[in-house]
């Protein structure tokens, strides 16, 4: 008798390893669509700093705020990626003329780059929006060497500087991410965060 239950017991677990490793996949074909579907439709904003030195983080968050403020205003009012892509390209030299300015008053002569381009991003959250990790379009700004630590948020839509410029999730940004997104795709992107932390424990089978 203890043999019969050893081997169900074995035939149990194998069939639940099995199930979870059949959601695990699932997801992951899940997140890859999402990404796809996201990456069409959202640019993100990208500053490196020059190092992780605390003045070169400070630095990072003056350029931030400076850039940010004048593409906020940019970008106010624009119909779609399509629209906030071909505003940013056409402002780049701009961009950078932006953040020097910031750079050289604060007294250093790091070179200052300013690029439209495809992006590896981690899992990020924004209040309660959580998007996966994979490859974004983002204006992507590298101060100096950019070896040190990084920002990013969502710039269209709008999700970085609402009534600031700093990351500011508010009721506003949310409806704005609302009207980008289909209802699948917004749910998605709220339910992303709850099923990270619900299936935290199972990342000794990745």
């Amino acid at each position: 008798m203890r043999t019969n239950w050893k081997s169900i017991l074995k035939k149990a677990a194998v069939c639940m390893a099995f199930l979870v490793i059949g959601l695990l996949g699932f997801h992951r074909y899940s997140q890859e669509r999402l990404v796809e579907a996201l990456a069409s439709k959202i640019i993100r904003f990208h500053v490196l700093a020059n190092s992780d030195s605390s003045k070169d983080q400070e630095l990072k968050r003056q350029v931030r705020d400076s850039v940010g403020a004048y593409m906020q205003t940019e970008l106010a009012g624009v119909d779609g990626a399509e629209e906030s892509r071909e505003i940013i390209e056409r402002d780049l030299e701009k961009i950078v003329k932006e953040a020097e300015a910031v750079v050289k008053e604060q007294g250093y002569s790091y070179e200052v780059t300013a690029s439209l381009a495809r992006t590896d991003f981690p899992v990020k959250t924004y209040g309660a929006y959580t998007f996966p990790a994979g490859e974004y379009e983002a204006l992507r700004v590298v101060i100096g060497e950019g070896a040190g630590e990084n920002w990013w948020c969502v710039m269209y839509p709008n999700m970085c500087f609402q009534s600031s410029v700093y990351e500011v999730v508010d009721e506003e940004a949310g409806e704005s991410l609302r009207q980008v997104l289909t209802a699948e795709e917004y749910e998605a992107v709220m339910e992303e965060g709850e099923y990270e932390v619900e299936f935290k424990w199972l990342s000794f089978l990745e």
